[in-house]
């Protein structure tokens, strides 16, 4: 039987946190919105932090929200975090979209919704490309620091496609952990605790 107890001492792997990186939650966080979650910071500055949760599906679809759309596509929407809930958020790796904010190379954050609505009208492909949202999670100054130095959040780095891969949503936290290395890899394993009411 294997005996260090290390192993299990959950700790911070000492990456910093910025745009385009995701947080990922320590196996044990008992938590409905952040337990096993991954979340994608769109923006960190010394004015706070802002993140969209990449694997957290709500049981609604984009016609559901917008009333005078009729894609003929049933899109799902996530659940991007607990700020500003009744607000849609879109990633998408559509080039030269006015008002966009990159986040990445080939990888953007909202940007001219006209746009988007006219792109997937056209019957232009969705999955891979667009990613929708109702609210987003966000950090104070220092605040995230704070709860990473907790051990609360690992911080780590994916490419586009795996984040914008809906299908595999929901092994996202699973495979973000494994990719930092053998210990996180356990960590994986771990049954996930209820979060309680």
């Amino acid at each position: 039987m294997y005996s260090n107890i290390n192993l299990f001492k959950i700790e911070t792997n000492h990456v910093v946190p910025a745009r385009g990186k995701v947080l990922i939650s320590e196996p044990f966080l008992c938590d409905h919105m952040f337990g096993r979650s991954v979340i994608l910071l769109v923006d960190h500055t010394h004015d706070g932090t802002m993140g969209l949760v990449l694997n957290k599906p709500l049981p609604l679809f984009l016609n559901d929200v917008l009333k005078d759309f009729n894609c003929p596509e049933n899109i799902p929407i996530y659940k991007g975090g607990p700020l500003s809930t009744d607000t849609l958020f879109y990633l998408h790796t559509l080039k030269g979209i006015t008002g966009a904010l990159s986040i990445g190379k080939g990888f953007y954050l909202n940007g001219d919704f006209e746009y988007i609505k006219n792109y997937i009208m056209q019957g232009n492909p969705v999955k891979g490309k667009i990613r929708f949202f109702l609210g987003y999670s966000g950090w104070e100054y220092e605040q995230l620091g704070r709860e990473i130095e907790e051990n609360t959040w690992l911080v780590g780095k994916e490419n586009i496609s795996s984040l914008m891969d809906e299908a595999a949503s929901g092994t996202l936290w699973k495979k973000a952990l494994c990719k930092l290395g053998a210990k996180y890899e356990i960590w994986s394993r771990f049954p996930q605790i209820p979060a309680l009411n």
